[in-house]
């Protein structure tokens, strides 16, 4: 699932005529870059999530045939569910039932990186469990990790504000692959609106849910409007 229904206000003045997901960026929208790289991973079967200019994405999905993949957009344009509202949503599609025991990954639309999805994929094979990609980027919010690297806590390190338990400080940079138990959990939330990272607070003493760092990791939030040329250079070195 790619998360492409945020309001972008950040890229504003771009973000008032288009969505987020279809800021160019050397020459492709947001969201090509994000279904190419899937694509490029084996993974084609795709749910994509819309709220702001929704059916500018609609219409850009169809106009490129899903860029080689089979996209099936899940309509927030009533309301904006943040992340895990929008994926506990998406997991009632029709076209989604079918696989609804099977892991999920899912990223944001608006982070580019050099993730190797294969070896993520085969991280979560081999564990069975949950993985969050993080990494040692410094931030003001962390998410903390114990000592078999399993989710325990989040931390505030600006205003000292911890939830659970502290341990290793890790950046989570906005993708994961959620297996089924973690799913079967999400769905019973009984919020319609609210961030994953919240759903994973409230759940991490029931599931793991793994920190996976990638090898030589380099990644970027194309969330500001001046960074617009060095996100363009950064996309070209991928």
């Amino acid at each position: 699932m790619i998360f492409a229904a945020g309001l972008g206000t950040r890229l504003k003045p771009l973000t008032d005529t288009m969505p987020k997901a279809l800021v160019p960026l050397a020459g492709k929208p947001l969201l090509q870059w994000q279904v190419e790289k899937l694509r490029e991973a084996g993974i084609t079967d795709i749910i994509v999530n819309v709220h702001h200019f929704p059916d500018m994405i609609i219409d850009a999905i169809r106009a490129n045939e899903g860029w080689g993949c089979n996209i099936v957009v899940s309509d927030e344009r009533d309301l904006l569910l943040d992340t895990g509202g929008g994926l506990k949503k998406a997991l009632h599609h029709s076209s989604i039932q079918p696989f609804i025991h099977s892991p999920i990954l899912a990223c944001n639309v608006d982070i580019l990186s050099n993730i190797d999805l294969r070896a993520l994929v085969r991280a979560y094979e081999v564990s069975g469990v949950s993985q969050l990609v993080v990494s040692e980027r410094d931030t003001q919010r962390y998410l903390c990790f114990d000592s078999t690297n399993r989710l325990c806590g989040w931390t505030n390190i600006k205003t000292g504000e911890l939830k659970g338990k502290d341990g290793r400080h890790l950046a989570f940079s906005g993708m994961q692959i959620l297996a089924g138990e973690a799913l079967n959990l999400l769905q019973q939330m009984k919020e319609e609106k609210f961030s994953l990272i919240d759903f994973y607070l409230s759940v991490m003493d029931k599931v793991p849910l793994q920190a996976y760092m990638p090898q030589d990791y380099r990644m970027m939030d194309v969330g500001k409007i001046d960074q617009i040329e060095q996100a363009e250079t950064f996309a070209e070195s991928l």
